[in-house]
């Protein structure tokens, strides 16, 4: 072997390593939120949850990324301990379809079809067709033509380390060297050190399928370096699990012990076998798609052994990392997933609904209190804010660290919705602890309001209480339509405040209430309005963004005075309607609102409107 075969051998694995990363990025994108959709899908079911590790792996050729996926969602408190490991076992099986793939190269005949499938024949046209996807098409063609360019420059790899080490089947050094790893314990060991250098078991395989081409390596020296190849890809799971809670260092730990002792059983029954059978092909050079058939049956059959004994291995994992008194904590957005963006943006995406869940409910329990006092209650008012605030900081930092990742569109409209809502939610519930600041200023002083005042501070109660409901609603499920209708219920909640203080200074004129009551209602009616104000911006935020545009004071003006005449009839007609439902007891609209509701059941124009 010449120093030129050797730069060959280099190039053909940077080739080899570049293009199984492309074109594991590239799947996963095009996966995108899928992945997380998958995984999400929790199931007691360790059958269940080998088939959905199964499919995650075949998509996106990466056991290594599964796995490190896993770990992130069990100390991120997304997953149980028991739910990973059947995922963890599919991974496993679902990162044979790479070496299936890689024997292809294998393939001699003259036939058409053989020539056809051999990666000299298709990797250049499908390198021309991704490249020209790539350079000409939309967002999704460029993932496709991604896919195919990393295909294509994985298999030229291939091929160039494949024809870089065909010298080597006349060096008598070299085949030694494949001898001495028929020594199961070497071969082991070799194909552990290797896997966890590059940290891929199927690049690790593919390089053993490109020697083989020598016709050097036997099944006898290739099986025990397959089997420590398997245990190799460990090492990434674990060195990810490094500084997490005790759960995900067990779940990174489980997916060692299915390797080792999958492996031990595999060669003490191989070995065995061989010991009273005296197998005929152990001395046989092996090709590469004896190498896919040999990695595919260990993990088939390992799984098949200790898929039913998934509890014996969390207990396994329980006694070698175990419980102590420190209760455990879970990590709220797991910086491990930014390694897959598209589940970075929905775990974002999740810990953003849970914000505006406790925002909601924060100011929902403060209102109660301005009616009736509960120091209880005021207490979690207080504590539920500060988890919001826990809930920004943590928040901002992450979505910030994840824009800078490569993200697909969709993912990308999803960061920017949040960078835009995150804020709003956090002053929402800010405004909690104003209202119950307000709240004790009443029961300190026994602030009695009038009737009045109190029936009209009920109506504005429940407008305000409706639209923080809608708007969280909206954005939990990413529906524009009902985002649509916030906007119109916050201009009656600014109509009913300007209303409210109309008459308050009217009562002031006549001697029925009292400066001092004024000053408590001032600050609730500004708490009010701005809260429905950061409402109008979440929503307002979603369907800008949507719309691929960011400017809330050009969309709000259009929406109320420059739009089609169509839309703008619309807007007026959800107005009237929340004036109608929403009015004070006696005036003219309430006669109005039962009129409104049975027009509303019996044209469900717009849904619930």
């Amino acid at each position: 072997m010449t120093i030129t075969n050797l730069f060959s051998l280099l190039g053909g694995l940077a080739l080899f390593l570049y293009g199984m990363d492309l074109m594991g990025k590239s799947l996963e994108r095009q996966a995108g939120s899928q992945l997380q959709k998958i995984l999400s899908r929790l199931t007691d079911n360790p059958v269940k949850g080998f088939l959905l590790g199964l499919a995650v792996t075949a998509v996106i050729q990466s056991s290594s990324a599964t796995t490190v996926m896993v770990v992130g969602f069990v100390n991120s408190g997304i997953m149980e301990l028991h739910q990973a490991i059947g995922i963890i076992m599919g991974s496993n099986v679902g990162t044979t379809v790479t070496s299936w793939i890689l024997s292809l190269t294998g393939l001699e005949g003259d036939s058409l079809l053989v020539q056809m499938l051999k990666p000299s024949t298709f990797s250049p046209l499908l390198a021309f067709i991704g490249i020209l996807m790539f350079m000409f098409g939309g967002e999704r063609k460029k993932g496709i033509g991604g896919i195919l360019v990393g295909f294509a420059i994985l298999m030229t790899g291939m091929t160039a380390m494949s024809d870089s080490v065909a010298p080597l089947e006349n060096e008598p050094w070299f085949t030694e060297l494949f001898v001495r790893f028929s020594n199961p314990i070497l071969g082991v060991l070799v194909g552990t050190l290797v896997t966890a250098v590059i940290q891929s078991s199927s690049a690790s395989v593919g390089i053993l399928q490109a020697l083989s081409s020598t016709g050097v390596i036997t099944f006898g020296s290739a099986i025990p370096i397959i089997m420590g190849q398997n245990i190799g890809t460990c090492a990434t799971a674990l060195i990810s699990s490094v500084g997490t809670n005790k759960n995900a260092r067990r779940a990174a730990i489980v997916h060692l012990y299915f390797n080792i002792i999958g492996v031990v059983v595999f060669l003490v029954a191989f070995y065995g076998l061989n010991a009273v059978f005296q197998f005929s092909f152990i001395g046989d050079v092996i090709e590469p798609w004896g190498i896919a058939v040999v990695h595919s049956a260990f993990n088939l059959g390992a799984t098949a052994l200790l898929l039913p004994f998934t509890s014996l291995l969390e207990r396994l994992a329980y006694l070698t990392i175990p419980d102590d008194e420190k209760k455990e904590r879970f990590t709220l957005l797991d910086e491990r997933l930014l390694n897959t963006p598209s589940v970075a943006a929905d775990q974002a995406r999740s810990v953003t609904s849970k914000m505006a869940e406790t925002a909601r409910i924060g100011v929902l329990q403060a209102m109660s209190l301005t009616r009736k006092w509960d120091a209880t209650l005021a207490q979690k008012v207080k504590e539920e804010e500060k988890q919001v605030d826990n809930y920004e900081d943590a928040l901002g930092t992450y979505l910030v660290k994840l824009s800078s990742y490569e993200l697909n569109h969709d993912d990308s409209q999803q960061v920017n919705t949040l960078l835009h809502t995150i804020s709003d939610f956090e002053r929402i519930s800010d405004y909690s602890i104003n209202l119950l600041n307000s709240a004790q200023e009443i029961h300190d002083k026994s602030i009695t309001f009038s009737v009045d005042a109190q029936e009209e501070l009920s109506v504005l109660e429940d407008v305000v209480q409706d639209l923080l409901n809608r708007t969280t609603e909206a954005f939990r499920q990413g529906d524009l339509h009902l985002a649509s209708k916030v906007e119109p219920m916050e201009s009656v909640v600014n109509e009913l405040v300007r209303a409210i203080k109309a008459r308050h200074i009217a009562r002031l004129q006549a001697g029925s209430c009292s400066i001092t009551y004024g000053f408590v209602l001032d600050d609730l009616l500004t708490s009010y309005s701005r809260i429905s104000a950061h409402c109008s911006n979440i929503a307002v935020a979603q369907i800008e963004v949507a719309q691929d545009s960011f400017d809330t004071h050009a969309y709000l003006s259009d929406l109320r005075h420059n739009r089609a005449a169509e839309e703008s009839e619309a807007f007026q007609r959800r107005v009237d309607r929340y004036r109608a439902r929403y009015s004070f007891p006696g005036s003219n609209e309430a006669a109005a609102e039962k009129k409104s509701a049975e027009a509303d059941k019996a044209q469900k124009e717009e849904g619930n409107a």
